[in-house]
């Protein structure tokens, strides 16, 4: 997503270069873009994220959990083998995840696997702004939740990811 739009750029494209454009907003979910394509024109930026939102919003808990599932772990398998997609790359990496000690990687991998274990799917934040003590305190605590709960955590922190995506994405 390194090339940004217009939102007037966005409204002009063919649906299958909107979909192209946008669909990396929601990690490996092009439905999502998809979706949207089909109720512009858009407005503003504004208007576009909270369509993408509710598309989501509404989806319902089976498409849900195949969304968050879709993100990779913090710091996990994905992101030692470099297979991340280059946003989840820029953003675990923003967030210093890439420069975990041995005993901060191993603290996060035993919280990957307690957390996968205990919910079915991944750990999802939205990293930016956080520093690594401050994930890993934030990945402790929401251990704890319950599964309701925790996938509604995971699916609001899903909707920031996508607003910051979108934000870089659209211009003016």
């Amino acid at each position: 997503m390194s090339q940004t739009y217009t939102l007037d750029q966005l409204n002009a494209l063919p649906a299958a270069g909107f979909i192209q454009a946008l669909g990396g907003i929601y990690e490996h979910s092009a439905w999502v873009a998809q979706a949207a394509a089909a109720q512009r024109p858009f407005p503003n930026a504004a208007a576009l994220a909270a369509a993408m939102r509710a598309i989501v919003d509404g989806a319902g808990d089976a498409a849900q959990i195949k969304l968050v599932r879709a993100h990779p772990e913090l710091a996990g398998k994905a992101a030692v083998r470099g297979e991340l997609t280059a946003e989840s790359t820029r953003e675990q990496s923003g967030a210093g995840l890439d420069q975990c000690s041995a005993e901060q990687f191993e603290q996060l991998q035993a919280l990957n696997r307690q957390y996968n274990e205990k919910f079915g799917f991944p750990f999802i934040l939205a990293v930016r702004g956080y520093d690594r003590a401050g994930i890993i305190g934030e990945f402790a605590r929401r251990v704890g939740n319950d599964p309701a709960a925790e996938l509604q955590t995971c699916i609001n922190q899903i909707h920031r990811i996508a607003q910051f995506r979108l934000n870089d994405l659209v211009s003016g």
